[in-house]
């Protein structure tokens, strides 16, 4: 069995969640600076390795104080796979690979976009966005806030009781280099300048099985 574990935002899916989020606070705070610009601006940064990813998601997560939950939860539906994906991690189970997800993105917009496209996974590591009195404190938790995703995968190997040498991981952005450089095969999909010249594999634009 190999363990094969993907980004999510950029690769898996070509939504970016904290936008979607930003733009759903756009629609509900009329008359205030946009929010899904901001977001942009800042995940661009990180992903180019200009800024902490941490600092970055701490940032981005702050712009969605007070957002309903409901408001939430619409902005997770609207996450979807990018075409392909879905097709490539059934086949991927199918042959008893071990598929997982390890994502500074969030928890909800994963199981949504996997549950609309009828596919499974057997592990997700994701952060999540804290509430208290039905609204978005501004905080963000979970794993993969100050953890990186080599220290994810490391967990999933001795789980599973494969070794590093028999992973791969796939991504896009520079917070996914941690585990690009641990897995013993690295994919860049579509990868941002940071990540090209530190992986394996180069793939461009779609996901095919």
């Amino acid at each position: 069995m190999t363990l094969v574990a993907f980004d999510f935002d950029g690769t898996l899916s070509d939504s970016e969640m904290t936008v979607l989020l930003g733009e759903q606070c756009d629609r509900v705070r009329t008359g205030e600076d946009a929010v899904a610009e901001q977001m942009a601006a800042i995940t661009r940064r990180a992903m180019n390795d200009e800024i902490g990813y941490a600092e970055s998601l701490r940032r981005r997560c702050a712009l969605l104080e007070g957002l309903a939950l409901a408001d939430a939860r619409m902005a997770f539906e609207a996450v979807t796979l990018r075409p392909g994906a879905a097709d490539v991690l059934a086949r991927l189970r199918e042959a008893g690979v071990y598929v997982a997800v390890l994502t500074g993105g969030f928890e909800h917009g994963v199981a949504a976009a996997l549950g609309a496209a009828d596919v499974a996974v057997d592990a997700v590591v994701a952060n999540r966005l804290p509430a208290a009195d039905g609204r978005l404190t501004g905080g963000v938790a979970g794993p993969l806030v100050a953890g990186t995703k080599d220290d994810a995968l490391e967990v999933l190997v001795a789980a599973t009781g494969e070794t590093l040498s028999d992973t791969v991981a796939v991504g896009d952005g520079a917070n996914d280099l941690p585990m690009l450089e641990a897995a013993g095969l690295s994919v860049g999909f579509d990868p941002k300048p940071a990540v090209r010249p530190r992986r394996r594999i180069y793939i461009s634009r779609r996901i095919q099985n």
